[in-house]
């Protein structure tokens, strides 16, 4: 007999993880390049200081205070709209990953199904997988936007429990109209499923892009969720969140673990967020940066999806894992990620981009850096 008992279905598998390799330049895993200020760090320091002096005791099991933070900075995305997102519509876990298993323990299940549309982001399956989740995956357009009349036909023939849908997406940046997400909520709420917008990304997103929050009045089986980790620099400390109807949050109690949220993590974010305009401060030269990045490597001759996040997607190469290597040989790490012959470049400082075109130059002038025939392009 196999050892240990894992689950059939598991047996064999490889972890999610992007790789960790120690090199000059790291554009692989979409993070702040820009780390929190000497300032901000104090008064993250002096916050989980203050919680550890109470650490034999559990944290509050509501996060009460972290809620209300949480509502009162989703509520400058609601303002426009003319209302604000309340600390009753407001959940926190570790990370936007644990917020997603959380929805899928709550919603999904044995006899549910759960989907979403490729190219998306990974790990969804995985969520399902874990939940033991039925899982369908529709397929995006050639451009990675998202074909409403299919996806909404998909949606009505499979009436999935849970849809998952990123905006902006995740690996190519693609962000959702608002009248795809009226249509599908629409569509899922016919049956009583929910509709997840993953924000992780959005305050990347271009101007004039508005948030699924402000389509939160108007249908209760939408889930918007955000986190901490891309914008705000906070990616070592683990807080994702959302907002959704009170309902939806009361699902969600029902299942998550004890004091899931510890006490150093609740008092960490609540500083960060007291920095949130200091945190936030770069994202627009990270704009700037991308827009610069896209334009940059269009001139190079390479397809590149419009994206709306802290990551570019480009290609097509004919072989993406020689390209990825050798520009890993220029001390420069991207994402071997997505459809196949494509790359993603998280967006970097300013000499960090400039050591990524530097390398990519170099590198397009060799074997490495064969583009994809076009005339062989849909049959990849």
């Amino acid at each position: 007999m196999d050892f240990p008992p894992i689950r059939e279905e598991l047996r064999g598998l490889e972890p999610y993880g992007a790789p960790q390799l120690d090199v000059p330049v790291q554009l692989n895993t979409n993070e702040n390049p820009y780390g929190p200020s000497e300032a901000c760090a104090d008064d993250i320091a002096a916050s989980v200081r203050e919680a550890a002096l109470t650490l034999n005791r559990y944290p509050d099991r509501e996060h009460v205070a972290l809620r209300e933070a949480l509502a009162a900075y989703l509520s400058r995305d609601t303002v426009a709209a003319g209302f604000s997102i309340t600390p009753e519509q407001v959940w926190a876990a570790n990370g936007s990953n644990e917020v997603m298993l959380q929805l899928l323990q709550a919603f999904g299940g044995p006899g549910r199904t759960a989907c979403s549309f490729a190219p998306t982001y990974s790990m969804y399956p995985e969520y399902a997988r874990d939940t033991l989740t039925r899982w369908v995956t529709g397929h995006r357009a050639e451009d990675f936007s998202l074909d409403v009349d299919a996806a909404r036909e998909l949606i009505e023939a499979e009436q999935p429990s849970v849809v998952l849908l990123p905006s902006p997406n995740n690996p190519t940046g693609t962000a959702l109209p608002p009248d795809a997400i009226e249509v599908l909520c629409k569509a899922t709420g016919a049956y009583g499923g929910l509709l997840v917008v993953d924000e992780a990304y959005t305050e990347f997103r271009r101007e004039g892009t508005p948030s699924a929050l402000e389509l939160l009045p108007t249908h209760r089986n939408l889930v918007v969720s955000r986190t901490m980790s891309k914008a705000f620099a906070l990616a070592g400390g683990r807080l994702g969140y959302l907002a959704a109807d009170p309902a939806i949050l009361d699902a969600i109690r029902v299942v998550r673990l004890p004091y899931h949220l510890s006490s150093v993590t609740q008092a960490a974010a609540l500083a960060a967020l007291r920095h949130a305009p200091e945190l936030l401060g770069k994202v627009d030269d990270l704009r700037r940066e991308r827009d610069d990045v896209v334009t940059w490597l269009r001139a190079q001759g390479l397809e590149v999806a419009d994206s709306d996040a802290n990551f570019v997607l480009y290609g097509r190469f004919e072989d993406r894992h020689a390209h990825w290597e050798a520009l890993l040989a220029h001390g420069v790490l991207v994402r071997e990620v997505g459809p196949a012959g494509w790359l993603r470049v998280s967006i970097g400082t300013p000499e960090e981009m400039a050591a990524f075109r530097d390398a990519t130059t170099a590198v397009l002038a060799t074997p490495a850096g064969t583009l994809m025939d076009p005339a062989t392009e849909e049959d990849a």
